[in-house]
């Protein structure tokens, strides 16, 4: 995966807001929320909520889909597993995972497509 991407989708999440954003659209799924939902539960303005979607989206974090009248909008997971992916891919190296990591790849469900079983052994080995 190109760096500059790993760099803008991390910059993107490197704001308090936007976080916190991305964080309720995860649990929402495939489903997502509209704008309006995601304003109620956080309390941020609709024009500051749509500056920090706008930049989420242009990272490939978020897709927005038209339902209606509303706009949807949806954590994009196959981008944030590329992320993931990224970031943890010579995970432990051969050493025991961190007992965070092993609690993460333990709840880990696949969102899209079960991942290789080589790699499921990889971490879950040591």
């Amino acid at each position: 995966m190109d760096a500059s991407i790993i760099v803008t989708r991390l910059a993107a999440l490197a704001h308090e807001t936007r976080l916190a954003i991305f964080r309720v659209l995860v649990p929402a799924g495939p489903q997502g929320l509209p704008a309006g939902a995601i304003s109620e539960r956080l309390g941020i303005p609709a024009p500051t909520l749509s500056f920090h979607l706008a930049q989420l989206t242009r990272a490939g974090l978020v897709v927005a889909r038209q339902q209606g009248r509303y706009v949807i909008y949806t954590a994009h997971f196959a981008a944030i597993d590329e992320l993931i992916a990224y970031l943890t891919e010579n995970c432990c190296q051969g050493l025991a995972c961190l007992p965070k990591t092993q609690t993460a790849m333990g709840k880990r469900r696949p969102i899209l497509e079960k991942p290789s079983r080589l790699k499921e052994e990889a971490c879950n080995d040591h």
